[in-house]
């Protein structure tokens, strides 16, 4: 039996969540998508899906498995792409939606790069912190930030992402530096809100955990908080895309660093379809290539 018919079978029903709907895809009946599973299982030796009569689900190791089986697709799919399309550059309209903060520092410079290299290209770029849903408000890709529950989208991983606790130098300076997790009690905490903690680890490999924290200063724009940080005014808890910068240039200083809980994941999502646009393949593959890079965070962009 054809590997690849194997692996598109299992990639099809592990998104879809079911064997009918995969068959459905594919254009043939669920019984056959139920003998390239089995057959890859196999091959493989290693169960992959839980399949009842109701749902699928993914073992630890189809997890695994399911995202390099998704870039190997794309990574084909692109390959095809150059040869069967030749010259043929990316066309036509390219709708993408982004975390606001995120989209506005990270995002929007990779759209400018994308048009001037494909000008062909429309681009409608909407920064939003909300849900969006895909299908039906017409997006063709949509950058998320932390992990993927919708299943019934694609998703392409990026890169990775952590959140760093950070103060300025003169705050520092006046009030000096916790030196476990539980010392952050002794100092002012910008939050979002009380009722919201840091994810921290015990220690290194150890667990993570909520801390509690407070302080004078509470704002719902993470914006807000990262301005008070760089004034003096006590900790905030920041990803890196935001504090890279004055890290890098000592505005800041990143602390219990080895308190830190573990990297999110940053995604590129896309409706189900089995022939991507060139456009969006083209716009996903740049995104992977600059966020990818851990030095593109490294060198405070």
């Amino acid at each position: 039996m054809d590997h690849l018919k194997q692996i598109e079978a299992f990639v099809n029903a592990a998104t879809r969540g079911s064997l009918s709907a995969a068959a459905q895809l594919e254009g043939i009946t669920p019984a056959v998508i139920g003998r390239r599973l089995d057959a890859l299982e196999a091959r493989l030796g290693v169960k992959l899906l839980l399949r009842t009569t109701r749902k699928l689900s993914l073992t630890f190791e189809g997890q695994a498995f399911l995202e390099d089986c998704q870039r190997i697709l794309n990574d084909l799919a692109n390959a095809e792409a150059a040869v069967s399309l030749g010259g043929i550059r990316a066309s036509g309209h390219l709708k993408v939606s982004a975390p606001a903060g995120f989209g506005r520092r990270h995002v929007a410079p990779q759209v400018a790069t994308f048009m001037q290299a494909n000008p062909q290209v429309t681009v409608r770029l909407d920064l939003t912190d909300r849900l969006v849903d895909l299908l039906n408000e017409g997006v063709d890709c949509a950058v998320r930030i932390g992990e993927m529950a919708d299943s019934s989208l694609a998703s392409s991983k990026l890169g990775e992402m952590r959140r760093v606790i950070v103060a300025s130098p003169a705050y520092l300076a006046e009030y000096g530096a916790p030196r476990t997790p539980d010392e952050l009690a002794a100092h002012n905490c910008l939050s979002l809100g009380q009722q919201r903690g840091w994810a921290l680890r015990q220690g290194p490999g150890g667990e993570v955990r909520n801390h509690k924290v407070s302080g004078t200063f509470e704002c719902n724009d993470g914006a807000v908080l990262h301005t008070w940080a760089l004034a003096g005014k006590g900790l905030a808890w920041r990803s890196m895309w935001e504090v890279g910068d004055d890290l890098q240039s000592g505005r800041l200083v990143s602390l219990l660093d080895e308190h830190a809980a573990p990297s999110v994941g940053i995604y590129a999502v896309f409706p189900q379809r089995r022939h991507l646009p060139l456009r969006v393949r083209l716009f996903i593959d740049q995104l992977k290539t600059t966020f990818g890079n851990p030095q593109y965070w490294g060198l405070g962009h």
